[in-house]
């Protein structure tokens, strides 16, 4: 899988291009918004589309437990599944294995866990993830890999991170191996692992792109460590990967979070941030967060943004939405929901903007005077 580099930013290493894939084209930066169940939390594939997603992630661990591959396979794959014909990103699982790390049993082979649902028992490993994935259909296939917890040693993030490599060359073997189920292609992320080490953080590069994925990802990080040793870690790894394949920062983040990690070379960002603080009533604007629950905003008969084109800014106030948090009704979960994602596009599509005018270095020094990132939610 190549990117499609069509600027980067003569000051920084932010850039813009397109991802090819058989369900479409993705403009670059993007996020993806987080399906766990093959839905993106109350919004509809419609919604979706009208918020201006282009690739959405599914998660391996809770597909498999539930509904199951056989209901999934039986559907044609997740795209007919959930009615959604634009490229879709599965994670292989390993993610899980940090998570819920209490329920789960690491070995060389893979991984014995128990189901979070009914304590049943399963097996997670590169060639079943291989396997799990191909029965999805996503566009984008992510390899099997162990994501440390933080802190950890030296020793045990090198020991994990090998343990990682292995995985990983189990399935990209395999996954060349076995065959596409519903004729469209499939492409296999490799994933950095390393902690907060640099070198491991090298060498975990260097080690993949020597196996030859069709993009990378870094994992393990966002993870608890400081906000530097992320950025650190990000800026150290996207200096030794290919720049004509993509490259995902997984599980990132906060929209400051975002503008720094593209200046720093990402392409993909995934997060459950935009929905999640949705329904606790936390919208982001370019001023910043606000909390819509507020008692300030009881009689508030504006948008949250009125120059925002979202659905809910354009037909809906703050007081009405915080009438709806107050009366548990539903219909807010939606609403806030199509704000946050929008406003999380319409970042990722004025840094795209800014950086074919190379003049992100500019927009990056404006966004952080104007976006109160300290400002106290109530």
């Amino acid at each position: 899988m190549q990117i499609t580099a069509l600027k980067t930013c003569s000051e920084t290493k932010a850039r813009a291009g397109v991802i090819h894939t058989s369900h479409g084209d993705i403009q670059t930066p993007v996020f993806m918004p987080v399906g766990t169940a093959g839905s993106v939390k109350s919004l509809s594939p419609d919604d979706l589309i009208e918020t201006g997603s282009q690739i959405i992630l599914g998660n391996t661990y809770h597909l498999l437990l539930r509904p199951g591959m056989e209901i999934i396979n039986s559907a044609g794959g997740l795209h007919k599944f959930m009615s959604w014909e634009h490229p879709i990103l599965t994670d292989s699982g390993g993610y899980q294995v940090f998570s819920l790390g209490q329920m789960n049993k690491i070995s060389e082979d893979g991984v014995i866990f128990r189901s979070r649902l009914d304590g049943s028992s399963h097996e997670l490993s590169p060639e079943i993830s291989m396997d799990i994935q191909r029965v999805l259909g996503s566009d984008i296939v992510m390899a099997f890999d162990e994501c440390t917890a933080y802190p950890v040693s030296a020793d045990n993030a090198k020991r994990s991170m090998e343990l990682t490599h292995r995985w990983e060359k189990r399935s990209l073997k395999y996954f060349h191996e076995t065959e596409t189920l519903y004729g469209h292609d499939q492409q296999l992320f490799g994933i950095v692992q390393g902690s907060v080490y640099p070198e491991l953080r090298k060498a975990s590069a260097q080690t993949l792109v020597e196996m030859g994925f069709d993009g990378y990802a870094i994992g393990g990080l966002s993870v608890g460590e400081p906000k530097d040793d992320m950025y650190a870690m990000t800026d150290v790894v996207t200096d030794m990967l290919p720049k004509d394949q993509p490259r995902y920062l997984m599980g990132v983040g906060k929209p400051e979070d975002l503008v720094r990690a593209v200046a720093l070379g990402i392409d993909m960002f995934d997060c459950v941030l935009p929905t999640r603080n949705a329904r606790h009533g936390i919208l982001f604007t370019w001023d910043g967060p606000i909390s819509v629950k507020a008692a300030r905003e009881k009689n508030v008969h504006l948008p949250l943004d009125e120059k925002c084109e979202c659905y809910t800014c354009q037909n809906f106030s703050r007081a009405y939405l915080r009438h709806l948090f107050k009366a548990n009704e539903l219909l807010v979960y939606r609403l806030a929901s199509i704000h946050n994602i929008h406003f999380y596009h319409e970042l990722m599509g004025v840094m795209r903007d800014m950086i074919l005018k190379d003049s992100f270095s500019q927009f990056q020094k404006a966004f952080y005077r104007r976006y109160n990132i300290q400002r106290a939610v109530e």
